[in-house]
C-alpha cells in the first residue's frame, strides 16, 4: 500500500522554530521517509525557507481560493534527509520580520486568520479532486490550529478529501477569530454553528479542523486523557469525548543524530553512559560561559523553556531563597512572558556566580545545558508532551517534573529515602504548587549527594529510547487504519 503523506504546519526545524512543533515537523516526517513513505510537507514561505531554498522550483500557481485570500505560488523543494517540502509562497503574507505568529514587536499578525487560512485552504486543496499537482496524498495530516482548518474546508468546499489527521500540540492554542473571518476565509455561511466552526462566538480553526478530522491525536497519551476532562480540555472536552473512539494520543519522539551526547558537536566533551565521569567537563563549561562559580559540591538545576505561566515556572521564582539555601545552582534559558523573564533576571542579579539567566533563543547554549546540568526542572501545569525531558533522559540530566501529560509517559519517579534507583530515571511531583516542586528539588537534591545512587538514575534515563522509530510506527498502523477501515466523517 502506497503511503503518500502529506503534511501541513506552521513550522519546521531548522528554518522555522518557536517551539516544539518545528522539532516534530523536522523529526516525524523524516522518519516516515526512512520507513519508506513518501512524505511531503507544505509549510508558508517564510523568508527562512526561501533563503534556504532559492532555487525552488514553481510547481503551480494558485488563485481563486475565496474570501480574502491572496493569489499565491507553490514551490518545491528538498531536506537533506529526503523529506518534500511545498513552499507556499505568497509575500502579502509571509514576507515579514518576527516569528511566524508575531512581528518583532511581540504583537500578533492582524491578519494571522488569512495568513494561516491560506495554509489550510491550500491543504485541503491539495488533498482533494481539485488538486493541481499529479501528487495526490492518501492521507493529510494537519497540525496544530494553524492548519487543522483544512479538514473543515475540505467538507464545506470539496464534500471529501483524503483522511485527514489532527494533531495537538497544545489544545491552549485554539486559532480564534471573530465571525466576519469565516467570510474572508472563503467559508460559507453554513459552516457558522455548534457542529461546525463556532466555538463560544468565535471561529476556531482547531475546533472546525477536530469536528471534521477522521482522527484526532495528541502527543502522548495522558494528554490524550486529560484533554477530555472538563479541567484540561479548555472548552473542548465535551467535542473530544464525543469523538473518542477516534482519539488517541501517540508519543513524540527526539532526533537521536542531533541528540546524542555521544555524538554531539555543540558540547565541550562528548560521552556515553560508560563514559559518565566525562559529563563533568560540560558542567566546567556551562559554568563558565554563565559566569557562575566552578563549585563541584553544589548540583546545577537547569531550565530551558518559554517562560510561561503554562511551564510553572512562577513556581521556580517562589523558590529563590530556598534554592540558594540548598544549597544548588540554577542557570535559566527561555523567553516569554514579560514579567517572567524580569523576575527570573533579577533573581541571577541578586545571586551572582549561583544564578544565571540568559534571555533569548540559543540553540548552542541549550545543548550544553542539557549536558552541563545535573539535574533539569520541568514544573509545567499541563504539557501535552514535552521534548525536553526527553533530551534531558538522554544526556543523563535527571529531570525533575510534575506529572502531566507526556512528563508523566516519561519519567519515573525515585522516592525519598531509596538506596537503590530501580527503574527511575527522574523525580515526579504532583501539586502545581511551589512546596510540591521544592519537595522534588530537594529529593533530587540528596539523590545527587549518593553519588552511586545518582549513577544508577543516570544510567537508567540513558537506558531509554525515545527516537522516531516508535512515533513513525504508530502513525503508519493509524494511517493504514485510516485508509482500510470505513471512516465517521461529521
Amino acid at each position: 500500500m502506497s503511503t503518500r503523506l502529506l503534511f501541513a504546519a506552521s513550522e519546521m526545524a531548522p528554518w522555522v522554530k518557536t517551539g516544539g512543533l518545528a522539532d516534530v515537523i523536522a523529526g516525524l516526517p523524516a522518519a516516515l521517509a526512512r520507513m519508506d513513505a513518501d512524505v511531503k510537507v507544505l509549510l508558508p514561505g517564510y523568508p527562512a525557507l526561501l533563503e534556504a531554498f532559492p532555487d525552488a522550483p514553481v510547481l503551480a500557481q494558485l488563485s481563486s481560493l475565496g474570501g480574502a485570500l491572496p493569489d499565491a505560488t507553490l514551490r518545491a523543494a528538498t531536506t537533506p534527509e529526503g523529506v518534500g517540502l511545498l513552499i507556499l509562497d505568497c509575500p502579502a503574507l509571509y514576507a515579514r520580520p518576527g516569528n511566524p505568529y508575531s512581528g518583532p514587536d511581540g504583537a500578533e499578525w492582524p491578519d494571522n486568520a488569512l495568513r494561516f487560512g491560506l495554509l489550510a485552504r491550500v491543504a485541503a486543496l491539495l488533498a482533494s479532486d481539485a488538486t493541481p499537482l499529479a501528487w495526490r496524498p492518501r492521507v493529510l495530516h494537519l497540525h496544530d490550529w494553524q492548519s487543522a482548518l483544512a479538514a473543515a474546508y475540505g467538507h464545506y468546499l470539496y464534500g471529501r478529501i483524503a483522511p485527514t489527521v489532527v494533531t495537538v500540540h497544545n489544545l491552549a492554542f485554539q486559532g480564534k477569530f471573530p465571525h466576519a473571518t469565516l467570510a474572508q476565509l472563503g467559508l460559507p455561511e453554513a459552516a457558522w454553528g455548534i457542529d461546525g466552526v463556532e466555538f463560544y462566538g468565535d471561529l476556531s480553526f482547531l475546533k472546525g479542523g477536530m469536528q471534521f478530522a477522521d482522527w484526532i491525536s495528541t502527543v502522548s497519551p495522558t494528554y490524550a486523557r486529560e484533554i477530555q476532562t472538563d479541567a484540561e480540555g479548555m472548552g473542548m472536552a465535551g467535542l473530544l469525548r464525543g469523538k473518542s473512539e477516534q482519539l488517541s494520543g501517540i508519543l513524540n519522539g527526539i532526533d537521536n543524530r542531533v541528540w546524542n551526547p555521544l555524538t554531539d558537536p555543540l558540547l565541550a566533551c562528548n560521552y556515553s553512559a560508560a563514559q559518565l565521569p566525562l559529563k563533568a567537563a560540560n558542567k566546567r563549561a556551562l559554568q563558565a560561559r554563565m559566569g557562575l562559580v566552578p563549585r563541584v559540591d553544589y548540583p546545577l538545576f537547569a531550565v530551558v523553556s518559554r517562560l510561561t505561566y503554562q511551564k510553572g515556572l512562577d513556581l521556580l521564582i517562589e523558590l529563590e531563597a530556598a534554592l540558594t539555601a540548598l544549597p544548588a545552582q540554577l542557570v535559566v534559558l527561555g523567553t516569554g512572558e514579560r514579567p517572567l523573564e524580569a523576575a527570573f533576571t533579577a533573581m541571577a542579579a541578586r545571586h551572582p556566580g549561583q544564578m544565571a539567566v540568559a534571555i533569548g533563543f540559543d540553540e548552542t547554549l541549550a545543548h550544553l545545558i542539557e549536558a552541563g546540568a545535573d539535574s533539569f526542572l520541568m514544573p509545567s501545569r499541563f504539557e501535552p508532551c514535552g521534548l525536553n525531558q526527553m533530551y534531558s533522559l538522554a544526556y543523563g540530566t535527571p529531570p525533575v517534573v510534575r506529572a502531566t501529560g507526556g512528563l508523566a509517559d516519561t519519567v519515573i519517579d525515585l522516592p525519598a529515602g531509596a538506596k537503590v534507583a530501580g527503574r527511575a530515571n527522574g523525580f515526579v511531583f504532583h501539586e502545581p504548587s511551589a512546596a510540591a516542586l521544592l519537595e522534588a528539588i530537594t529529593r533530587a537534591h540528596a539523590a545527587w549527594g549518593k553519588p552511586a545512587l545518582w549513577r544508577q538514575v543516570q544510567k537508567n534515563a540513558m537506558a531509554g529510547s525515545f527516537s522516531w522509530q516508535a512515533s513513525a510506527e504508530a502513525y503508519l498502523a493509524l494511517y493504514r487504519r485510516l485508509l482500510t477501515e470505513p471512516t465517521q466523517r461529521a
